[in-house]
């Protein structure tokens, strides 16, 4: 063998030997980091808080160990959920595969972590069902021993309920992960995983104290943004500590998304902890100091966002600092979940302020009765549907200029009806009509049937699908992008059974009656999240129904005209019985609710029968303004094909006369096809107006 051979094979070994070592130090790295900060910082603080926080609650201690084994399985359970969350995002949108094979599954590292990432998170929320219902209600190890305990300490709190929905969540994407093989096999799992990371975050300390419904609200955009960029960014870790690489447009992506995510983080933060601290020092108690621990956490995330977008930009990113990055993010992201698991462990400042019943319940406080001056003066934030309404209406602007660039044109129609569906939706939830919802039944069904109905009929028309299709585009060796997304979307048959009208209509009509009549409407009152949950529910079937009738895009199960004015009389009567019930009914709906409120100016059955005639009226005056709006589109289209088939016919060609002629061709070639002796050749018989002349 040559001298030069040799130092090829030997240059190759050092290569090989020096990415082996790189490998080994990301992986130790990650392995030291996760367990210091991860793990070890919140045991040790649950360990020295001892049972002070307890007694600060009057919750007697369970232990050392239930409060240890508590705290592991929490940072274990987020953990796990993040990076389920993360591989998701990962497969649905940051692959760089084209769109013949983006639609297709494959069975490639991303599906193998979220197998063992969501197998992981069931197990730790399995058992976090029972710890939790020992921690939070203060029971050792050994009440477990006894019979019926376990039940009764699940239904003593929140903690353990919130943990079994996030169980249910965890196994549905465990067991999606096994059986789907198509890119819309995933959409049930990414909102199971949306609904299990939420839950237990939503009914912890968010949901106490005065101006609960900022924390709230705040808390939801911070989890959802947090878990699907940091568990993208810890896939992408895990990714290259094992050795492979992250594609060009995979890391493109990644940061892109990470400039969307990152600010959404830094402001609920900021957000959580002015409400956290409730006016007290950041340095005055053990939650400012963990606030402080994890602001520094999200601001190494930041600047190794921002530096390796910089570098990016001025060239390829090289290997090398593409691992570092991806490591010293991965630590940032365990001691940003590590301090967040130990402020569980401390109740915050906010449980200590004085708090009226009706802080307790709203967050806030409403003095005043809600006459018109107050209803349009007094406006509080909903932060959740503003920061939903600015993201709609950011994403069809944006839309609108690319085709605007592009030389084509956009109805400008149809963004005044987007942006006013999102007026209406900002404010019937912002305005005091969105502050008084809670406490006033009238005002409640007056927002209700704002975004139920009048918010869905102006949205619809802003035909948000469309426009998305039209400003993006698809290639065949282009990676996977939003058009493709929406385009699979539209052929889920998923979709089309939602969008089932028999289902749409049953939906939409029972709401009232499942939610006002069988007790829900209180027990739902009495939680921020659920208030919005109901919220967010009335918007989406709205748009369901309203999009069959008189929507500008193509529902996956059109229906004719006439069966959609059909579809608006249907339920037309549902509503007006509903509100009829509600004016001569003598009891009242949720009023063990409105009750503990004790607002000194309730009139509790003058609000029921303003809330009934508001449910009347409000379902028969938009359905009738829907009836006139379907005539106008259905003589426009009548209209239109009718200039269509004139057009047609000054070109000298006509489709029917055409077809007539091509089926009589068919019927003669046919005759003179088939098999047998063929009858005898008539004469031609003469018109009778060119008869010969008689001899």
């Amino acid at each position: 063998m040559t001298e030069s051979a040799l130092a090829v094979i030997e240059q190759e070994e050092t290569e090989g030997t020096s990415v082996r070592r790189v490998r080994v130090g990301v992986i130790t790295s990650l392995i030291l980091g996760i367990s210091v900060l991860g793990i070890a910082f919140p045991v040790t603080v649950a360990v020295l808080l001892g049972e002070a926080p307890y007694r600060k609650l009057f919750v007697s201690y369970p232990g050392v160990d239930v409060a240890v084994v508590t705290t592991i399985l929490l940072v274990a359970a987020h953990a796990a959920s993040m990076v389920s969350v993360g591989a998701i995002v990962h497969l649905l949108f940051l692959r760089d595969a084209p769109a013949q094979r983006a639609r297709i599954l494959s069975q490639g590292f991303e599906i193998r972590v979220l197998r063992v990432a969501s197998g992981a998170w069931a197990l730790c929320a399995g058992a976090l069902v029972i710890f939790e219902a020992l921690d939070a209600n203060g029971a050792p190890l050994e009440r477990l021993s006894i019979s019926y305990a376990l039940p009764f300490l699940w239904d003593a709190s929140d903690a353990p309920k919130a943990w079994t929905i996030s169980l249910i969540g965890a196994l549905i994407v465990f067991f999606a992960s096994y059986f789907a093989e198509r890119w819309t096999g995933l959409l049930i799992p990414l909102w199971a995983a949306a609904v299990g990371i939420l839950a237990p975050v939503v009914t912890g300390q968010v949901l106490v104290g005065p101006d609960h419904d900022f924390g709230g609200d705040a808390a939801v955009f911070q989890t959802v943004a947090a878990f699907a960029f940091f568990g993208a960014v810890c896939v992408a870790g895990l990714r290259v500590s094992s050795g492979r690489l992250v594609a060009p447009q995979t890391l493109r992506r990644l940061f892109l998304l990470g400039i969307v995510a990152l600010p959404v983080i830094l402001v609920s933060d900021v957000v959580i902890g002015v409400f956290k601290l409730a006016g007290s020092s950041i340095t005055a108690s053990v939650t400012g100091w963990l606030i402080l621990s994890g602001g520094v956490c999200l601001l190494v995330l930041s600047g190794m966002l921002a530096y390796g977008w910089w570098r990016g930009r001025r060239g390829r990113l090289p290997a090398s600092t593409l691992t570092a990055l991806l490591t010293v993010g991965g630590v940032a992201v365990a001691g940003w979940l590590g301090t967040g698991v130990a402020m569980t462990r401390q109740p915050p400042p906010q449980y200590f302020v004085p708090t009226s019943i009706e802080q307790v319940f709203m967050g806030f406080e409403v003095p005043d009765a809600p006459t018109a001056l107050v209803l349009f003066g007094q406006w509080r934030p909903n932060l959740l549907f503003l920061g939903i309404a600015a993201a709609a209406i950011i994403v069809y602007l944006i839309a609108v200029r690319t085709l605007h660039r592009r030389g084509d044109t956009w109805p400008i129609g149809r963004t005044t009806a987007w942006l006013a569906g999102w007026t209406v939706v900002i404010v019937a939830t912002s305005s005091g009509f969105g502050k008084y919802s809670a406490s006033n039944f009238g005002v409640h069904m007056i927002v209700h049937m704002s975004l139920n109905m009048l918010a869905p009929g102006l949205l619809v028309l802003g035909g948000i699908v469309t426009l998305l299709l039209r400003a993006t585009r698809t290639g065949r060796d282009k990676p996977a992008g939003l058009h493709d997304w929406i385009t699979w979307l539209l052929h889920w048959r998923m979709l089309r059974f939602l969008y089932n009208p028999l289902i749409v209509f049953v939906v939409f009509v029972g709401s009232y009656y499942g939610l006002y009549f069988t007790g829900l409407f209180g027990e739902y009152m009495r939680f921020h999240w659920a208030h919005q949950l109901m919220n967010v529910h009335f918007l989406i079937v709205g748009y369901l129904y309203y999009s069959l009738i008189i929507g500008v895009d193509r529902p996956p199960r059109p229906l004719p005209h006439i069966g959609k004015l059909g579809y608006v009389l249907a339920a037309m009567p549902f509503h007006a019985f509903f509100g009829v019930i509600l004016m001569t009914s003598p009891g009242i709906i949720a009023e063990d609710f409105y009750l503990r409120l004790d607002l000194p100016w309730a009139d509790l059955q003058a609000q029921q029968y303003l809330g009934g005639g508001v449910a009347w009226a409000g379902g028969e005056i938009p359905l009738m303004i829907v009836i006139i709006a379907l005539a106008i589109q259905w003589s426009r289209q009548d209209a239109r094909e009718a200039h269509r088939k004139d057009r047609h016919l000054d070109t000298g060609l006509d489709d029917e006369f055409a077809a007539y002629n091509q089926m009589l061709h068919q019927l003669t070639e046919r005759e003179t096809s088939r098999p047998g002796p063929r009858p005898p050749a008539q004469p031609a018989r003469r018109s009778p107006t060119h008869e010969e002349p008689r001899p």
